[in-house]
């Protein structure tokens, strides 16, 4: 098999990327070799493909793969019979696919602007990220976070509960603002731990935690016995009347 340099090799032939100051631009030379790699790699195992089969092969089909050096074009081969599938190289694409979204998401629950969302991505090599694109994927991230907090519990006995707040900078109505994020971890009679709630509210009050515990307990929540939590006094008073009988 060929080494990767001899893969490689066609591409001593291009003009080195260079920057309008005359120095090397490192990330677009690493680009183009990468690309040139997975290309000659793909071409190869379609070759060996069809020699094996008596296949042929019948031009290519173009697809995008977004890498840490910027955005490769692929050229995968298209055959008279059948198809050829690069399912390692795409599997690579659709795990960088869902870092990508990932770090979209996370940007967007931090507040970061939609244009600044684009311009990072531009950074990461992702050429084209609309701002309808970027729209989808925090809609995708909403409708995940909704169907965490809705889902039923069905009676899920839960004798130890952790609950707590943190204060984070989110955006809410067009404006950064800090913002309290209430959650509840239980522990079931097995061991097993789970997100059982979480929630925003503007601020850390009795008439906050007690809707957030009554939401939580009418979802199915019971047989609570311990509730560990910082010493807020709405807090404590909440699960009081939520959680009848616990230790706090």
């Amino acid at each position: 098999m060929d080494s990767i340099a001899d893969v490689a090799a066609p591409e001593a032939a291009l003009a080195i990327p260079r920057f309008e100051d005359g120095f090397v631009n490192m990330q677009e030379l690493l680009r183009q070799l990468a690309e040139s790699v997975v290309n000659e790699i793909m071409s190869a195992e379609a070759d060996q493909l069809c020699g094996a089969t008596g296949n042929s092969r019948n031009g290519y089909r173009e697809r995008r793969l977004v890498t840490c050096v910027g955005t490769l074009t692929l050229r995968i081969p298209k055959l008279r019979t059948g198809s050829f599938f690069p399912d390692d190289v795409i599997e690579r694409y659709q795990r960088v696919d869902r870092a990508i979204v990932a770090a979209v998401s996370e940007m967007y629950a931090t507040g970061t602007s939609t244009r600044k969302v684009q311009k990072v991505a531009a950074a990461m090599g992702i050429e084209r990220l609309s701002k309808d694109q970027v729209s989808a994927i925090c809609e995708h991230l909403d409708s995940e976070v909704e169907e965490l907090v809705a889902r039923p519990l069905d009676a899920l006995r839960s004798p130890y509960l952790w609950i707590d707040a943190t204060y984070v900078k989110c955006r809410r109505e067009r404006r950064v603002a800090s913002t309290a994020v209430v959650t509840a971890i239980g522990c079931d009679e097995d061991g097993w731990r789970r997100v059982l709630g979480i929630s925003v509210v503007d601020t850390e009050s009795y008439d906050s935690w007690l809707a957030f515990l009554r939401r939580m307990r009418a979802r199915g929540v019971t047989g609570v016995q311990l509730v560990t939590s910082d010493a807020h006094e709405g807090l404590r008073r909440a699960i009081g009347e939520v959680f009848q009988g616990a230790c706090v």
